[in-house]
């Protein structure tokens, strides 16, 4: 029978056995080196070694038969497949059994002899545990069959199989290869331009360290103009929108004048999909906010809007640097509002770009004290001569200045035939598709530092925004030349270029750190009471004979029995028993620890009690104790 249907857990497995692959428990330590084995492809499954075996003229069964007679074989098994999946599946040899209420155990025993099985456990009157001998069947194939006795409930055989291993993957974006600033490797592929190896935010080195792309409990807001929601590497995320021009929900796009808050969004939170681009912190949530104004109602709507719908990160890529429109007290308090009472106090994280216009002042809302102002950084780690430069600046940040960043592109943003438009999207005229196109400026390094703040808030969410931004200037590297720095700052780069990775660790550095310590552990029995000898206190309650604990040992000193109790009552926090017995005038004291309702609560401790002591402990029934 190749093919057999059996009862798993919750559900119901079809498995089909493997052509090609056995299970061999061998008297040796390994399979390999037989001239029957091809390679031995898993070391232990269900206690068995997974190998694959040469090809010959037989079929799996002769193959199998012919190896279970061979010496230094204990036992050998086929291995199976779940119908839709690749993963090999070996059965343990243990069956779990229910069988029908009214089945006795003299009936239940005759069903055991039948398939030649021997009882492992009883757990219940009508749940064991029994294993296959060398009379039985194949486990599943037993399993298979008892599920058609109508005495049988459920049986179910043990199954062993791989499990997936949660470890960070790199994302597969086709166009990810070429987002020098999350990881650059000296090159752009497909370009002669050569880059400066490691002049990047070190993205994926957070990713790696924080075994994953951030968390989707976080929201980063981004402000600003014509957001594309539609836009392939947006459309999945897009949370609780707003259009500050028409009061609405719904976003306005499709006017060629406003197009620049697409590629800004997707810099901080482009989806992790498969295909185009990444975003520094691609699980985010994204809050669009469309409508930049100078206004002071429009400012203060903007920043409550924000404050009052859970954004964590408010990323804003515009501004000002005209003397006469620098801010006021209303907008001043807007901003200071979000950055003191959002995220339930602990503030929101509020980024401004420093501004393109090579000044040496800052744009106006980047130099407010609770903003983080960023500047830009080079492919080559040199200032960005565009980028403004000033004493509030904090942080700077990979975009162009000699190669550019990869951006989305909102769908109508003209010049989209591509007999004229390619080259007008991409420096080197290569096209990269309809959804993308080279981006710089500020207005790209500073959603690229919003999305390093939430791969922070992923790791330590109680941060602050002022911690927050304090992190990013500690983490920093320093790059220019080192004169350009007094006290650790630079007009030109700030407290340096953000390194994500840096500023990740000192998130998940102080998460720890400010964890509550564990309550202290009461000072050990010194040793001088094994005699007997020293004080205990005694809290003594009788126990009913009834439930489950487990046997820890048995003694005949007294002061033994004390050391014991004590330690065993602080290591693992349970009711420690101890039953007294008279034999032959002398006392054994017999020392259980828990006192649990069923078996199973009983079976997880003793479990832990073997791990952490060592000893030969085991699961006993209180009321048999007597």
């Amino acid at each position: 029978m190749s093919q057999l249907k059996i009862k798993s857990g919750k559900n119901e497995l079809r498995l089909k056995k493997s052509k090609t692959l056995v299970g061999l428990r061998t008297r040796e330590e390994s399979a390999e080196g037989k001239d029957y084995i091809q390679a031995e492809m898993h070391s232990n499954l269900g206690g068995f070694r997974v190998v694959s075996l040469e090809k010959g003229d037989e079929d799996i069964d002769q193959k199998l038969d012919e190896i279970r007679e061979r010496e230094e074989v204990e036992v050998g098994t086929h291995v199976y497949y779940a119908e839709g999946s690749d993963k090999p599946l070996v059965a343990t040899g243990e069956i779990y059994i229910t069988f029908a209420e009214l089945a006795s155990e003299s009936e239940q025993q005759i069903v055991l002899e039948e398939y030649k099985l021997e009882l492992v456990e009883r757990r219940s009157p009508n749940f064991i545990v029994a294993r296959v001998t060398a009379g039985s069947p194949n486990p599943i194939k037993v399993g298979h069959l008892l599920q058609q006795i109508s005495m049988v409930k459920t049986a179910e055989p043990d199954l062993d199989t791989l499990l997936d291993e949660y470890e960070f993957r790199e994302p597969t974006d086709d166009l990810v290869s070429q987002q020098w600033h999350l990881r650059n490797r000296g090159r752009v592929p497909g370009s002669n331009y050569r880059l400066r190896y490691g002049a990047d935010a070190k993205v994926y080195d957070a990713w790696q360290r924080l075994d994953g792309m951030g968390s989707d409990n976080v929201t980063i807001a981004v402000i600003d103009n014509g957001f594309d929601v539609n836009h392939p590497d947006l459309r999945t995320k897009i949370y609780r929108p707003y259009d500050l021009w028409r009061q609405s929900s719904s976003m306005s796009m499709g006017d060629p004048r406003f197009t620049h808050g697409t590629p800004c969004a997707s810099v901080a939170l482009a989806v992790s999909n498969g295909r185009g681009i990444v975003g520094v912190a691609p699980a985010a949530r994204f809050m669009p906010l469309h409508g930049t104004s100078f206004s002071n109602r429009a400012t203060e709507q903007m920043f409550d809007y924000c404050l009052e719908n859970g954004a964590d990160i408010i990323s804003c890529s515009w501004g000002t640097t005209d003397p006469r429109f620098s801010l006021g007290p209303v907008k001043e308090q807007a901003i200071e509002r979000a950055a003191r009472r959002g995220r339930g106090g602990k503030g929101c994280i509020i980024l401004f770009a420093a501004g393109n216009d090579d000044l040496d002042y800052l744009n106006f809302y980047a130099a407010h004290p609770d903003v983080i102002a960023v500047g830009a950084t080079t492919s080559q780690d040199r200032h960005a001569s565009y980028s403004n430069r000033g004493r509030e600046l904090d942080v700077c940040a990979p975009s162009n200045g000699d190669w550019p960043i990869l951006a989305a592109r909102a769908s109508w943003e003209p010049g989209l035939s591509w007999e004229t438009g390619a080259y007008r999207y991409y420096r080197d005229g290569r096209d990269r598709g309809p959804y993308y196109k080279h981006f710089g400026g500020t207005s790209s390094s500073t959603p690229l530092v919003a999305g390093v703040c939430a791969l922070m808030l992923s790791a330590n969410p109680d941060l602050t925004a002022r911690e927050v931004k304090q992190i990013l200037r500690s983490t920093a590297d320093k790059v220019g030349s080192s004169s350009e720095y007094r006290n650790g700052h630079s007009v030109r780069y700030g407290y340096g270029r953000v390194n994500a990775d840096k500023a990740v660790a000192e998130a998940l550095r102080r998460r720890d750190r400010d964890q509550p310590p564990p309550s202290p552990a009461p000072k050990p029995v010194e040793d001088k009471v094994s005699s007997g000898d020293g004080m205990f206190r005694f809290e003594v309650e009788e126990q009913e004979a009834d439930g489950w604990g487990v046997q820890v040992g048995a003694f005949g000193n007294y002061g033994n029995v004390m050391v014991q109790v004590e330690k065993l009552k602080r290591q693992f926090q349970q009711p420690v028993i101890v039953k007294i017995t008279e034999r032959g005038g002398n006392t054994l004291y017999r020392i259980v620890v828990g006192s649990f309702p069923n078996y199973e609560q009983a079976r997880h401790l003793n479990e832990r009690i073997k791990a952490e002591l060592g000893i030969s402990s085991f699961p006993v029934d209180l009321s048999k104790m007597g």
